[in-house]
């Protein structure tokens, strides 16, 4: 089974829609992987082509997503590895949970050549990156932020200081090795290490 069809087995339950309807949802997301597994690029994935593959209408696709390009975000999804549990237990513990995600996803991605291959494709269609986006980027930063401002909230965290810029100094470390830098190494114990360094120079000052 491919890195993608692991995926989405892993995270079938991750798809949207009714119990009753979910696995017609899983036969279009499984076609859909394997015309990308037989080399078709997504600017050639019509959702007729799409239909077809999957032995479903149109309309059945239609009625599930908006067009082919959020069709695709919850392709890449459901390959993902799932959000991250958050412990809850403090500031500190949650941000961990966010970048071993982050780090589970590189390391995906990198033993993945056609999941590779699907994120160079979106990155070069807007509409498509756009909508990845706006329903999985967008979400996961308001989640990090939140988590800050609860630090802040209860002392773990500096109160004079930006969030968005601080959420970027315990995220970037992790994007630029998984991204920037695709040889950098992903070890254990990596996500740990960032943010006890970053938390190191914000904590409270102690009066």
């Amino acid at each position: 089974m491919s890195g993608l069809a692991e995926g989405q087995a892993r995270q079938s339950g991750a798809v949207r829609g009714r119990p009753r309807s979910e696995a017609v949802e899983r036969s279009i997301i499984e076609a859909v992987m394997r015309l990308l597994e037989d080399g078709v690029p997504l600017a050639e994935l019509s959702i007729e082509r799409i239909a077809r593959t999957a032995g479903v209408g149109k309309a059945t696709i239609y009625r599930r997503w908006n067009g082919k390009e959020e069709l695709f975000v919850d392709v890449v999804r459901t390959a993902e590895p799932p959000d991250a549990e958050l412990p809850g237990t403090s500031m500190r513990d949650d941000l961990v949970a966010l970048l071993e995600q982050l780090r589970q996803r590189g390391l995906m991605t990198r033993s993945s050549a056609l999941l590779h291959s699907v994120f160079a494709q979106m990155k070069s269609s807007p509409k498509v990156w756009d909508a990845y986006h706006t329903l999985v980027v967008a979400p996961r930063r308001r989640k990090q932020i939140a988590i800050l401002r609860r630090g802040q909230a209860n002392g773990e965290l500096r109160g004079d200081i930006d969030v968005e810029l601080v959420n970027d100094l315990f995220i970037g470390p992790m994007l630029f090795r998984t991204i920037m830098h695709p040889d950098a190494a992903l070890p254990e114990g990596l996500s740990e290490q960032i943010v006890d360094t970053v938390l190191e120079g914000l904590r409270p000052v102690s009066s």
